[in-house]
C-alpha cells in the first residue's frame, strides 16, 4: 500500500493555521457588517443588498482569479493577496460613516476572499495521491469551518463585554472589532507567508478532470464538503467541467424540477436571511446577542452533519429533505412572532431553539441535496448538473437577498419572513412533484 507523501503531514498543513485565522476574520465580519451597517443608520432594504451583493461578487472572483491562477502557475500569491486584502478592506469598513461605502467595501470583501477559494483547493492535493484528495479537503474544511465559528464566538463575547466594560457605543464596539478581525486576517498572512510549502505540482486541467470524475459516481467531491453544496470554490470547479450541450440534450423532467426546487428554496431561504440582522436589532436584540443566535444555528449544522449523513444512507434522502424543507418552511414566520411576542428573556429562549432547529435544518438539505441532484441524472451528466445546481443555488440566494429586503423594507418583517416560508413551501411541492415523476420514469423503464 502506497503511502502518502509528506506534503500530507500535520506539520506542513501549519500554513492553514493562517488561513483559517483569515476565515474567523471573514465569519465574523458576516454578522458584524451587518450590524455595524445598522448602526451607522442601513434599513432592512440596504442589509440585504449587502447580503445579495456579497453573493454575487463571490461568483466571479473566484473565475477570474481561478484563471489567473492557471495561467500563472502560482498559488501562493493569492492566498496572501486574500488575506491581505481582508484586513485592508476591513480597516476600510471600519472607517466608514455612510451605509453605502460599507456595501461597496463589503462586496469587495467578498470579491477578495472568494478569489482564493479555488486556488486553496489546488493547494491542499498538491503532492497527494487522487485517492487522498477527499481527506484533504476534509482538513481543509476543519480548519475553515473552526476558523469561522471561532470568528463569531469572539464577536459574541466582544459585543457582550465592551459596552459594560469599556462603555462603548454601538458604533465604536463593531469598528473595534473590525478592526481587530483586519489584525487577524493580517497575522493570518503571515503565517501562510512562513509556512506555506512547495511549489504547485497538480495542475488546475488535472484537478478538474479528477474532481469531475469523483463528482460522477458520488456526486459530489467527496463527504467532506457535503456542508458546502454551493459557493464560489464549488462553482469554479464544477462550472469550470460542464459540458452544457450534454446537459442541455440529456436533461431529464425528473431533474428540471429539483433543480427548480432547489432555485425557489435558495430564493426562500435569502429571503429570510437577507434582512434578518436588521429585523434582530429592530426587534430589541443586542448585538450579542444577535451573535448568539448565529452561532446556535451554525453549531446546529455542526454537529448533524454525522448524524445526517448515516440517515441519509439508511432512509430515503428525499423524504429526509422534504421534512427538512417543511420545518424551515414555518420555522421562517415563526422567527418574526417569536421575536417581538414573548419578554426579552423568554423571546431570546425561544428564538434560539428556533434558530437550533434552523441550522439542523440546513444540515439535512445540505447533505442530502447533492445525492439527490445525482440520483436524478444520468450518469454521463452528473457532474454538469452539479455544476448547473450550484449555479442556481448563488443565483437564488443573490436574488432572495435582494427580494428580502424589498419586502421587509415596504410590508414589514412579518411580510418578508412569511413570503420566505412561501416560497420554501412552494419548493417542497416541486420536490415532492421531481420525487414522482422520477417513480414514475422507473416505473416505465422497468415495464
Amino acid at each position: 500500500m502506497t503511502s502518502l507523501p509528506n506534503r500530507s503531514n500535520r506539520t506542513d498543513d501549519r500554513w492553514l493555521v493562517g488561513w483559517a485565522f483569515g476565515y474567523a476574520a471573514v465569519g465574523a465580519a458576516s454578522l458584524v457588517v451587518p450590524l455595524y451597517a445598522l448602526a451607522l443608520g442601513a434599513d432592512a432594504f440596504l442589509v440585504g443588498l449587502i447580503a445579495a451583493t456579497a453573493a454575487f461578487a463571490g461568483a466571479p472572483g473566484a473565475i477570474i482569479w481561478g484563471r489567473l491562477a492557471t495561467r500563472t502557475n502560482r498559488r501562493r500569491p493569492f492566498v496572501l493577496v486574500a488575506l491581505v486584502a481582508t484586513g485592508l478592506v476591513l480597516v476600510a469598513i471600519a472607517g466608514a460613516a455612510d451605509p453605502l461605502v460599507v456595501l461597496g467595501a463589503n462586496a469587495t470583501l467578498w470579491f477578495v476572499v472568494s478569489a482564493a477559494a479555488p486556488v486553496l483547493n489546488l493547494i491542499v492535493v498538491d503532492g497527494v495521491p487522487e485517492s487522498g484528495w477527499e481527506r484533504r479537503f476534509g482538513v481543509l474544511n476543519h480548519y475553515q469551518g473552526y476558523g469561522w465559528l471561532a470568528g463569531l464566538v469572539v464577536g459574541a463575547l466582544w459585543s457582550a463585554i465592551a459596552p459594560r466594560v469599556l462603555g462603548l457605543d454601538a458604533v465604536s464596539v463593531q469598528r473595534w472589532f473590525l478592526v481587530a478581525s483586519a489584525f487577524s486576517a493580517l497575522v493570518g498572512a503571515l503565517v501562510v507567508r512562513v509556512w506555506y510549502p512547495e511549489r504547485p505540482t497538480t495542475s488546475p486541467t488535472r484537478f478538474a478532470r479528477v474532481s469531475a470524475a469523483i463528482r460522477r459516481p458520488s456526486g459530489l467531491i467527496g463527504r467532506s464538503v457535503r456542508a458546502v453544496p454551493y459557493g464560489p470554490s464549488r462553482m469554479y470547479w464544477a462550472l469550470r467541467g460542464m459540458n452544457f450541450d450534454a446537459l442541455r440534450r440529456q436533461t431529464t423532467p425528473a431533474l428540471l424540477r429539483y433543480l427548480a426546487a432547489a432555485t425557489l428554496f435558495f430564493v426562500g431561504f435569502s429571503v429570510f436571511f437577507g434582512p434578518l440582522p436588521a429585523y434582530l436589532v429592530d426587534a430589541g436584540r443586542t448585538a450579542d446577542e444577535v451573535f448568539i443566535l448565529f452561532v446556535l444555528s451554525s453549531l446546529g449544522s455542526a454537529v448533524s452533519y454525522v448524524r445526517v449523513g448515516e440517515l441519509a444512507a439508511r432512509y430515503d434522502p428525499r423524504q429526509l429533505q422534504l421534512g427538512a424543507l417543511a420545518t424551515r418552511g414555518l420555522a421562517f414566520p415563526a422567527v418574526a412572532v417569536l421575536g417581538t411576542t414573548f419578554a426579552a428573556s423568554t423571546g431570546l429562549v425561544a428564538l434560539g431553539v428556533t434558530f437550533l432547529v434552523i441550522g439542523i435544518s440546513w444540515a439535512v438539505i445540505a447533505v442530502t441535496a447533492t445525492g439527490l441532484v445525482s440520483r436524478l441524472s444520468p450518469p454521463n451528466i452528473r457532474g454538469e448538473a452539479l455544476g448547473a445546481y450550484t449555479a442556481l443555488a448563488s443565483l437564488g440566494g443573490g436574488i432572495g437577498s435582494v427580494l428580502g429586503g424589498v419586502v421587509a423594507t415596504a410590508a414589514g418583517y412579518e411580510a418578508a419572513f412569511t413570503l420566505a416560508g412561501v416560497v420554501v413551501a412552494i419548493a417542497v411541492v416541486v420536490v415532492w412533484s421531481a420525487k414522482t415523476a422520477s417513480e414514475r420514469t422507473q416505473s416505465a423503464a422497468l415495464g
